[in-house]
């Protein structure tokens, strides 16, 4: 059985928000594994531990750039938030997505071979950014694009760490304060029947290890269990309750929650066809690091040298 540290406990409770005994209890109970670790917590403590696992903690900047019918969004990875500041950085992430939105690279290596030139670095955009590697002293990567062409498109930045893009017909305004929505609820698909099989198997999953500790729970306290044909409606009506809360047209109008966004969207005669959203080092596992072991090494290796 894996070994587990102060530190996988640290990490499951920056992640979830739970408290430290029970992070260390789903560890145990997941062999270590992080994953399963995080899905044990839902079970036990309901949405408070996956609405915190979704705080993201890598760092980053997405930038988008809008032109003639043609539109790009992209996510340019780094190591610190002090870099996001940097001029240099954000010079390179905002040529990068003027060349994406112009040229529509298949692939972040076609991106890299596009001629570009900056700082003194160049001829092409992949020489620019290992020139500002360099430069900087720290490392960046182009994580991840899309071109846009063919629709009309809104778009909206959240500061640097959210970007939405909205491909639609009718009116801007609405477009624009849909797109916002997006970067505030996050939905994961237009419509319930958009929404990814492996999501809805996973709060399947989630909801059925839930009640069956529910059942546990009423055993040991001598209290009746529910039918399978109850547990079963439960199941299932949390998964509904969960297709409602992902998918864009279902949720409530942020600016209006007696609408919802598909009621909004009719009222002004628009329609979105789609939308995409990036989050900064969304999926990325950012080092944590020890900090106290730091130091006691750092300690150690003086008095060695002394």
């Amino acid at each position: 059985m894996a070994a587990i540290t102060a530190s996988m406990v640290a990490e499951l409770r920056g992640k979830t928000d739970a408290p430290m005994m029970e992070c260390k209890k789903a560890l145990t109970e997941a062999e270590g594994d992080m994953g399963k670790a995080e899905e044990l917590l839902r079970v036990k403590l309901g949405s408070k531990a996956g609405k915190a696992a979704s705080r993201i903690t890598a760092e980053g900047v997405v930038t988008s750039y809008f032109d003639a019918g043609v539109g790009a969004l992209l996510e340019v990875n780094c190591e610190t938030d002090f870099v996001t500041k940097n001029d240099s950085f954000l010079a390179l992430a905002q040529g990068a997505v003027e060349l994406i939105a112009k040229h529509n690279p298949a692939d972040v290596a076609a991106l890299g071979a596009l001629s570009y030139s900056q700082d003194g670095f160049g001829p092409t955009l992949e020489d620019v950014r290992k020139g500002l590697i360099g430069k900087i002293g720290e490392n960046m990567t182009f994580r991840r694009f899309k071109q846009f062409s063919g629709s009309k498109l809104a778009g909206y930045l959240h500061g640097t760490r959210i970007g939405v893009v909205v491909e639609f017909e009718g009116d801007e305004v609405a477009a624009k304060d849909v797109a916002m929505h997006i970067a505030a609820m996050k939905p994961v698909a237009l419509t319930s029947a958009d929404v990814p099989a492996d999501l809805i198997a996973k709060e399947r999953s989630v909801a059925a290890a839930k009640a069956a500790e529910d059942a546990a729970v009423a055993v040991a306290a001598g209290k009746p269990v529910q039918s399978d044909e109850i547990v079963t409606k439960r199941i299932e009506g949390g998964v509904q309750k969960y297709l409602k809360e992902v998918s864009l047209f279902n949720q409530s109008f942020v600016k209006n929650d007696k609408q919802t966004v598909e009621q909004m969207l009719k009222a002004t005669g628009t329609t979105v066809k789609a939308f995409t959203m990036f989050v900064v080092g969304e999926g990325i596992e950012k080092k944590v690091d020890d900090f106290a072991a730091e130091v006691a090494a750092q300690v150690a290796a003086a008095k060695t040298a002394a």
